[in-house]
């Protein structure tokens, strides 16, 4: 039999475990796991992250979103003659805090260097950036997936972090069709923006989504960026690939500026799909950057890579080198603890981050796992949920359910986020107890709910008061009661005494077969 045979045979004896395990998993994800042999994505990212700062990176201008045009633009930011920049201490410490998140190395000496381009909204000609030596290097970042049929097993993977590094933003190009001119906003020129670049160890679109959702996650818990992707805190460009396994990469097309996750897993997707079909019709891959089409779902092809471009980096002349110092006491003599970028105090004033609170949910309180990602991706949510805890004696997975669906499902009907919420901790954990201690039903507890949703001054209290929903366990009075409904009610009652006398014949003869009873009523 020849080699190929052999290899052909090889193929049709695949173990049928394998083929179980293949076809199961591949019914979730199907770009994300692939056979061997056959051609599979790789995927990195490029990130960049608006710095949560009042002021500029290199000017004392505001940062505001949604300004009138051109009304948050200093001299240097317009790039006057004469200008010079002054580096904002509040930046670097936002890249730090990240960097030691992000399990990185922080360089104690960093550098920044001149990224000459030419655009309309880069009034300098070039862009201030860290390309020699930026400010943090080799980390590594741990994300989580929810999978199988009910999303209740939990799958971690790992990226590495190449590089965090700190520069400018540009301006914003505003394209006129009506009198075909393009307008210049220069207020967004000069927002610091921290630059993650992740290796190429994603496979797919969902990998390289859930990955982003974690940094998403990270950033707002350290306070470094808001990560509001609809107002471009949060940028991402994808580099796409593909290959077969234990074989050298594949030409990589650039897809940029998505700025939504969603959007980010489709278009990956779709860019990996499109290669292989290339691939698979003897076509070759072209190194271009692609923008992708939400409308249509695909990428489409905006400027080719072919040429390397040079962007004549070089040191920048106006900035020294950036000095960040281990703890106190490596500061030089005279310099003020305050004034400086200190590491060890960085490090110290960390937060819990959003997979440590997971876990902890999880462990403290025995939630499900998928319950302990909807906590973390709303904000505010956790220290809901905490806060409820902290005053019912209700067990905590019977109070998820109140929080991830009525209170929940309530927000995002009404696009609301935790802190608008009409109703209280303290008033959830209020009605809670009510219902644990058995004054209300189940079905009356979600009524008070909605009528608390309406009117948020009124207790649970009250309204079950006022609209006497609470529920009668004394025996006396509870015979006074149906007693009041049969005086009320005789003709009603004369009826239905035959139909229930009949019923509780029927059960006495299925539940005693030794001996029969007939009642007969005429």
């Amino acid at each position: 039999m020849s080699n190929r045979s052999r290899e052909q045979e090889g193929k049709r004896l695949l173990p049928l475990n394998s083929w179980f395990s293949f076809i199961s998993t591949s019914y979730f994800d199907p770009l994300c796991l692939s056979a061997p042999h056959h051609l599979v994505g790789v995927v990195g990212l490029e990130i960049h992250a608006q710095v949560n700062s009042n002021t500029k990176l290199f000017s004392s201008s505001p940062v505001c979103f949604s300004a009138p045009p051109n009304s948050l633009v200093s001299f240097f930011d317009a790039s006057l003659p004469g200008t010079l920049p002054v580096l904002n201490r509040r930046c670097v410490e936002a890249a730090v805090m990240t960097g030691l998140a992000l399990n990185c190395t922080i360089n104690r000496k960093s550098l920044f260097d001149r990224k000459h381009y030419f655009y309309a909204d880069l009034p300098a000609g070039y862009q201030i950036t860290q390309q020699r030596q930026p400010i943090a290097v080799d980390g590594m970042m741990t994300y989580s997936r929810l999978e199988g049929k009910k999303g209740s097993q939990v799958i971690r993977r790992n990226v590495r972090i190449k590089q965090i590094q700190l520069e400018q933003d540009s301006g914003k190009s505003l394209h006129d069709d009506v009198h075909s001119q393009t307008l210049i906003d220069l207020n967004r020129a000069g927002v610091g923006l921290m630059e993650l670049v992740m290796e190429p160890d994603m496979s797919c679109g969902e990998e390289a989504a859930a990955a982003v959702r974690e940094l998403q996650l990270i950033l707002q818990a350290l306070g470094t960026c808001q990560g509001n992707m609809s107002e471009g805190q949060l940028r991402v460009d994808a580099n796409v690939s593909v290959h077969r396994p234990g074989e050298p990469l594949g030409i990589r097309t650039e897809v940029k500026n998505i700025n939504s996750v969603r959007y980010l897993a489709r278009a990956i997707d779709y860019e990996i799909q499109r290669q292989i079909d290339v691939l698979q019709r003897g076509g070759t891959v072209q190194n271009e950057t692609r923008a992708y089409d939400s409308k249509s779902g695909e990428t489409i092809p905006m400027r080719d890579k072919e040429g390397l471009q040079d962007y004549r980096f070089m040191p920048e002349p106006n900035l020294p080198p950036l000095i960040v110092y281990e703890d106190n006491a490596s500061l030089p003599t005279g310099i003020d603890a305050c004034q400086a970028v200190v590491v060890q105090k960085i490090r110290e004033g960390l937060p819990e981050l959003p997979s440590v609170k997971r876990d902890r949910l999880v462990q403290t309180y025995g939630i499900l796992p998928e319950h302990s990602f909807t906590l973390v991706n709303e904000d505010g949510l956790v220290e809901f949920f905490e806060a409820v805890l902290k005053a019912t004696k209700k067990e905590p997975r019977k109070v998820i359910g109140w929080v991830t669906n009525e209170l929940l499902g309530h927000l995002k009907q009404k696009d609301m986020s935790v802190a608008e919420s009409p109703i209280s901790p303290l008033a959830l954990a209020e009605l809670l107890e009510l219902q644990e201690t058995g004054h209300i039903s189940s079905s009356v507890a979600k009524q008070v709910f909605q009528e608390m949703w309406r009117s948020s001054d009124k207790s649970p209290l009250h309204i079950i008061q006022e609209q006497d929903l609470g529920l009668v366990s004394d025996a006396t009075q509870l015979h006074k009661i149906c007693q009041k409904v049969v005086d009320l009610h005789p003709d009603e009652v004369r009826q239905t005494i035959p139909i229930i006398v009949n019923i509780y014949a029927v059960k006495l003869l299925i539940s005693n077969k030794s001996y029969y009873i007939i009642i007969w009523f005429i």
